[in-house]
């Protein structure tokens, strides 16, 4: 960190961005900052209605809370930056900033990947095996569940932040992206990174397609379960309750394979800043939408939630 400390005082950072100042970017900026309003605003709210209420004090809400805080500090990571950088101008980022942004920025798309596939376990034990499930997602599997994913987040995020860190950057400080990504940096590295490269995309393969295969098995044997139902009622219900999951999960595990999947010299800046914008924004503000219209129990307890505010005031 000393070493960090010392490079910064000297160098940094120039983010491009991915918006200039003509008038249809101003629009397009203009819709990112109410997205990022609804993202901060949707998933606090979620986190707040699954804490207070004693209805949602179950694995799936569990979850669903720790995704949220995930969507929360990742907008809170990328887009305050980027509003301040185009408001003023001023698009200079320190090193040691870019370093932190990058392993926030790593470590939480890591832990929401990988908890994404383990909801999908949970599920499938909800609907293949309901009378064991009690047991199979007791609180302290629930702890472990969520702590993995964090754990596992973190120190993938910790390992490329201090790899892409230490490298010697002596060229161009322009870095064409509106966040500090590090397939971005490593453009601007002097030494030979096609190691780094390799074993960047074999990191994103294990983080992307692990949870991902765990998906897919789990969906299977839900399928063939749902398929053995012989209650029309409770296989539609079956059905409703992974619908969610399933759209969350396409919408997150599609513009990350986009990304991270492809060879490097296969990647355009300008279709990966668009991508981003896609899973660091939009997808945050869909999660909560997409969780609660679709949701009766947190719609109800929202309901709960006004009646006891409106109440509150009249007295």
């Amino acid at each position: 960190m000393g070493m960090w400390l010392n490079r910064s005082s000297i160098d940094g950072f120039i983010l491009l961005g991915i918006f200039s100042h003509s008038q249809t970017d101003l629009v397009l900026f203009s819709v990112v900052m109410v997205v990022f309003t609804v993202a901060l605003c949707g998933n606090a709210l979620l986190i707040f209605l699954i804490y207070i209420d004693p209805q949602l004090h179950t694995p799936m809400y569990f979850f669903l809370s720790q995704l949220s805080l995930m969507d929360l500090m990742l907008v809170c990571n990328i887009v305050p930056k980027m509003a301040v950088n185009f408001l003023s101008g001023r698009k200079s980022i320190s090193f040691v900033s870019c370093g932190i942004q990058t392993g926030f920025f790593v470590s939480l798309v890591g832990s929401e990947g990988l908890l994404l596939g383990l909801m999908a376990y949970d599920r499938y034990v909800a609907i293949s095996h309901p009378l064991h499930y009690p047991i199979l997602m007791s609180p302290r599997v629930c702890l472990q569940i969520a702590g993995s994913s964090w754990a596992f987040g973190i120190l993938d995020g910790m390992i490329q932040m201090v790899a892409v860190m230490s490298l010697h950057y002596c060229g161009s400080r322009n870095v064409d992206h509106f966040f500090c990504e590090v397939p971005a940096l490593l453009k601007l590295a002097c030494a030979d990174t096609s190691l780094f490269d390799t074993l960047l995309f074999a990191c994103c393969v294990f983080m992307l397609l692990l949870p991902f295969s765990i998906i897919v098995a789990s969906y299977a044997h839900i399928l063939g379960a749902v398929l053995h139902m012989h209650c029309a009622q409770a296989c539609k219900k079956a059905l409703a309750t992974c619908s969610s999951h399933l759209t969350v999960v396409s919408l997150f595990y599609g513009a990350a394979m986009f990304i991270y999947l492809r060879p490097m010299r296969h990647r355009a800046p300008s279709h990966d800043k668009v991508v981003s914008i896609f899973y660091t924004v939009l997808t945050p503000m869909l999660n909560p939408l997409i969780y609660s219209l679709r949701n009766q129990e947190v719609m109800g307890a929202l309901r709960k939630g006004l009646d006891h505010c409106r109440i509150g005031s009249q007295h």
